[in-house]
């Protein structure tokens, strides 16, 4: 209040009582605040202005301020609900005594009962009343009276009237209790009460002190006032930071003008040049020509003016010489005038230079429209961390991975042009592969990468050196039998599929360990014939087992029998082996190589045999010994893009691995009682577990990269060489399964 209400150096005392009046006036009724209310926007108003204004409104529930427009919600109270400003009140109630006892003349005194006692010579602003010199008197020796602030009615005195004045006390309005001093708050009905009003009106209600209430709110205010201390803090930092950014902005504005002034200058100085020398080049082709040309003229004006000569001269002769001068001179004119004529046959008579001096623009429209949108000016600027990537494949080794990636502005928004720097790689293990970037011109950008091992990757894609959202990232680069879970083609086969060959058709092979035979599938699995019958005759088998197909022959290990057979794929027999030295015992898996050596696993006597195609054995890889490379029950044999030999047996849990010549190079891979083998072109094996009841798949260094389970049973396992499916025996369920890669 004393701030509001304390003059200030240099203001007239009419400016200050203007400045004053306005400050205490209602906006609604231009008159000082009577029982003002104070709104939530804190714009305050007298009681009686606003029920009225409510009234007119035509609506109890909402209001606009009458000076800000805010939507003010109405209490259910209406206007008695609205808080008063009491604060407010005192001070109009203050300068109504400022304006009272600072008026010149004499003041009456507002204890007594007829003024009868003089003039007032001070004031109290205890009571706020004038009292005389008597009421003074009585004052200073009443002992309830004498603790009363007294101020002299002088003008110095009167200067800090407004600063010291307190604020009266409020008593109840109601009835009966306007001595009753207001001193408590109803919590429920939110009022101050006078004692008798607890007792009565808010009986039952939680009532609390008003100097505890008080507190709640000055601690409330404090903590409103840190935190909108806070707030301005911010607030005053955002605005020198708009400001800043402002300057920014002009320059960024000037550093952008500079760009493209000195941009088009560089194109304009270039297109300058170009066009130089474009008019030196023709100046240059049009003096060639007309040189030519004038040397040309000069040559026949020449040969003109010589044949003229001779042709005058001769018909001088024919008009003036005798038939003696004639004779003398003999054929003299005619052979020099023949020559002559002569010479014009062998000279063109045609411009040796064509008029054409032609100008080739390429691309002329298309450099015009590059132009017309070349640069590009945008009010934000391409954002890594908004720019986002996507993939719809998988990753797989040595397979195209790709990657769209589309910037982003700082605004979240499609930056719609390209020439943005793009880099992406993906590492592991300290190896890095560099992705290849293609630029769309739109923004859009496909990255390209490819994988060179299996397992977990870092991706990073960087737009401009940052990267862009979510990147780095780890990425799981399978192969390409990752994605194998269900057969795509399941074979009923009844006889108990053991092995499995696929002839260059697409027909499926299969032995029939309980039927003896080996049955012949088309692709979609449909049976088309049976080859071979129980015994012991060429053609015949006890108990097939491993078959192997090379272009139209085939190779058949006839477990029973003890040997080896070779048919053609359409059933005639053609050779058997085994009869030779040291017998088989037991084959059960047979495959050939590239020089068209056989390579059998000889499970009865736990061994490798590699023999040739007359059945000379060339050597044996004995299992049957200790040690790591020892494979008791050979099963499956199968040969890597190396021709190593690696064999999977039933009595070891790991495959061993041999050269060509036999040497034994290492084992790999935990599976249960492996019974067949298969390895494609880029070093991957591919195991069945018969006691795992699944297959595995390893990488060319012997880890295990993909499962596939659910089997019973499975002895054997085959690559179809041209579409890559894999076929698995799944010999306890009698079915063979195909699974597409």
């Amino acid at each position: 209040m004393a701030s509001q209400l304390d003059r200030s150096a240099g203001v007239s005392k009419e400016q200050e009582d203007s400045n004053t009046s306005a400050q205490l006036t209602c906006r609604l009724c231009s008159k000082l605040y009577r029982e003002p209310r104070i709104l939530p926007c804190l714009h305050s108003f007298c009681g009686q202005c606003l029920h009225t204004e409510i009234e007119r409104s035509g609506t109890k529930q909402n209001m606009g301020c009458p000076t800000c427009q805010r939507s003010i919600t109405i209490p259910e109270g209406g206007v008695n609900a609205i808080p008063q400003n009491l604060h407010l009140g005192f001070e109009v109630e203050v300068a109504g005594y400022m304006s009272k006892i600072g008026s010149d003349g004499e003041k009456s005194c507002d204890a007594c009962i007829d003024g009868s006692t003089g003039p007032a010579v001070v004031f109290c602003c205890t009571c706020i009343e004038l009292l005389c010199a008597s009421c003074y008197e009585h004052h200073k020796f009443s002992r309830k009276l004498s603790d009363h602030l007294i101020v002299k009615l002088d003008k110095e005195s009167l200067k800090l009237l407004p600063s010291i004045m307190k604020p009266t006390k409020h008593f109840c309005s109601l009835p009966h209790h306007e001595k009753e001093e207001l001193k408590f708050f109803c919590e429920i009905c939110q009022l101050l009460t006078c004692r008798d009003c607890t007792l009565v009106l808010h009986k039952d209600h939680r009532i609390a002190d008003m100097c505890n209430i008080a507190k709640v709110h000055r601690d409330a205010m404090r903590e409103a006032l840190v935190c909108a201390q806070e707030v301005t803090s911010k607030l005053t930092r955002a605005i020198d930071a708009n400001g800043k950014m402002a300057e920014q902005v002009y320059t960024s504005r000037e550093n952008a003008t500079l760009i493209v002034t000195q941009a088009f200058e560089q194109l304009h100085q270039t297109i300058e040049e170009r066009k130089n020398t474009l008019l030196s080049e023709m100046e240059a082709i049009s003096l060639t020509k007309t040189t030519a040309l004038s040397l040309q003229k000069e040559q026949l004006i020449k040969m003109q003016d010589e044949i003229g000569r001779y042709t005058e001269m001769t018909s001088h002769i024919l008009q003036t010489h005798t038939v003696h001068e004639m004779v003398a001179l003999g054929d003299l004119l005619p052979t020099e005038l023949k020559a002559t004529l002569k010479k014009v046959e062998n000279v063109s008579l045609t411009p040796n230079q064509s008029s054409d001096i032609h100008v080739s623009l390429l691309h002329i429209d298309s450099l015009i429209k590059q132009l017309s949108i070349f640069g590009h000016v945008m009010d934000s600027t391409p954002s890594p961390l908004q720019s986002t990537w996507s993939s719809e494949s998988v990753a797989k080794v040595k397979e195209r991975y790709c990657v769209k990636m589309e910037s982003m502005t700082s605004k979240g928004e499609r930056y719609p042009y390209g020439g943005l720097q793009v880099k992406a790689e993906l590492s592991h293990d300290g190896a890095v592969v560099p992705g290849e970037v293609e630029d769309h011109g739109d923004g859009t950008y496909t990255i390209t990468l490819t994988p060179q091992t299996a397992g977990p990757h870092q991706l990073l894609i960087a737009m401009d050196g940052h990267n862009v959202q979510n990147s780095p990232c780890d990425l799981d680069v399978g192969t390409k039998y990752s994605t194998l879970c269900k057969p795509e083609l399941v074979i009923k086969c009844s006889g108990g599929p053991r092995g499995i060959a696929i002839h260059d058709s697409g027909d499926i092979y299969v032995t029939c360990w309980d039927y003896n035979c080996i049955h012949v599938f088309d692709q979609v699995g449909q049976l088309k014939r049976t080859i071979g019958s129980l015994g012991r005759g060429d053609g015949q088998f006890i108990s097939p087992h491993g078959l192997f197909i090379k272009g139209d022959v085939m190779y058949v290990a006839d477990f029973g029998n003890h040997r080896i057979q070779k048919l053609a794929t359409g059933g005639q027999f053609l050779q058997k082996f085994g009869s030779g030295q040291g017998k088989f015992q037991h084959p059960v898996s047979v495959i050939v190589d590239q020089r068209d050596r056989l390579i059998v696993s000889n499970n009865g006597n736990h061994s490798v045999v590699i023999l040739d195609q007359s059945g000379t054995w060339l050597l044996t890889i004995n299992g049957n010994v200790t040690g790591g490379h020892a494979f008791p029950n050979p099963y499956g044999v199968a040969l890597d893009p190396q021709m190593n030999i690696h064999v999977a047996a039933l009595g070891s849990n790991t495959i061993k691995v041999f050269t060509p010549e036999g040497t034994y190079v290492r084992s790999y891979g935990d599976v249960k009682k492996p019974s067949g083998i298969v390895i494609d072109k880029e070093g991957y094996s591919l195991v069945t577990e018969y006691h795992g009841r699944c297959f595995s798949v390893f990488d060319s260094q012997g880890n295990k990269v993909h499962t596939v389970g659910n089997l019973f049973g499975p002895h054997s396992v085959m690559l179809d060489p041209k579409s890559g499916s894999v076929y698995v025996a799944n010999t306890g369920a009698k079915t063979v399964l195909k699974y597409s890669v």
